[in-house]
């Protein structure tokens, strides 16, 4: 007599990972004011009750999920995608622009990603506040670091001004993504992603570089 297998209970681990994944379709799909806990828990397969459980409430998961997208992504494509300490500014840049574009527009990820974020963006909510604070913002200050040491304390000014541009430079092949298909058909992927990284590194370094030459005076 064959003796029945038993099936190993599932860790409180397991289901908050299935909550996240979940919440994140549903949020995506539905935007944050118009998801259910409800229908969070259906899809993920958990009792109602347990976003309060693991998240204390529906705001709580929210914020979670963004967080939890976010730090997926980095954790992929982080800045310094293995370079050495000693690597220098430019290569570093380089660097920091060739992981935020894979981590924008990898086909690899969970397609809800990038909707979420774009949703988040477009229509902010509460969570923005605290997602920027601990999770976007070190990121930005690496960049703003990278830009400080290339241009130095003359042009330190212009500092967030050249972030903000080389930000807008990937950005925009994420949330214009729809109308490039259209006008040039054909997603942005692998060797793509290489060509696009190195246009926005070149794009930017010419600018930088006549910065510093400059010594943050401004050309007319």
């Amino acid at each position: 007599m064959h003796k029945k297998k038993l099936t190993p209970p599932e860790s409180a681990e397991d289901t908050r990972q299935r909550l996240l994944e979940a919440a994140g379709e549903v949020f995506a799909e539905k935007g944050f004011r118009s998801a259910t806990v409800r229908e969070i828990c259906s899809r993920a397969g958990a009792n109602v009750a347990a976003v309060n459980y693991h998240f204390g409430d529906k705001d709580r998961l929210y914020i979670e999920v963004l967080k939890y997208a976010h730090r997926r992504a980095l954790e992929k494509f982080p800045p310094a995608l293995g370079l050495s300490k000693i690597a220098s500014a430019e290569e570093r840049l380089e660097a920091f622009i060739r992981s935020f574009l894979y981590r924008i527009l990898d086909e690899g990820r969970p397609s809800w990603h990038g909707k979420l974020m774009i949703r988040e963006l477009a229509d902010p909510t509460a969570a923005l506040d605290s997602l920027v604070e601990e999770s976007i913002r070190p990121t930005y200050e690496t960049l703003t670091g990278i830009i400080g040491e290339m241009i130095g304390k003359a042009a330190s000014s212009d500092m967030r001004y050249f972030a903000n541009s080389i930000v807008g430079q990937c950005v925009f092949y994420c949330h214009a993504a729809p109308v490039l298909e259209r006008l040039a058909p054909g997603k942005f992927k692998g060797s793509e992603i290489e060509r696009l990284a190195e246009h926005i590194s070149q794009f930017s370094l010419c600018a930088l570089r006549q910065s510093r030459k400059n010594g943050g005076r401004k050309t007319k």
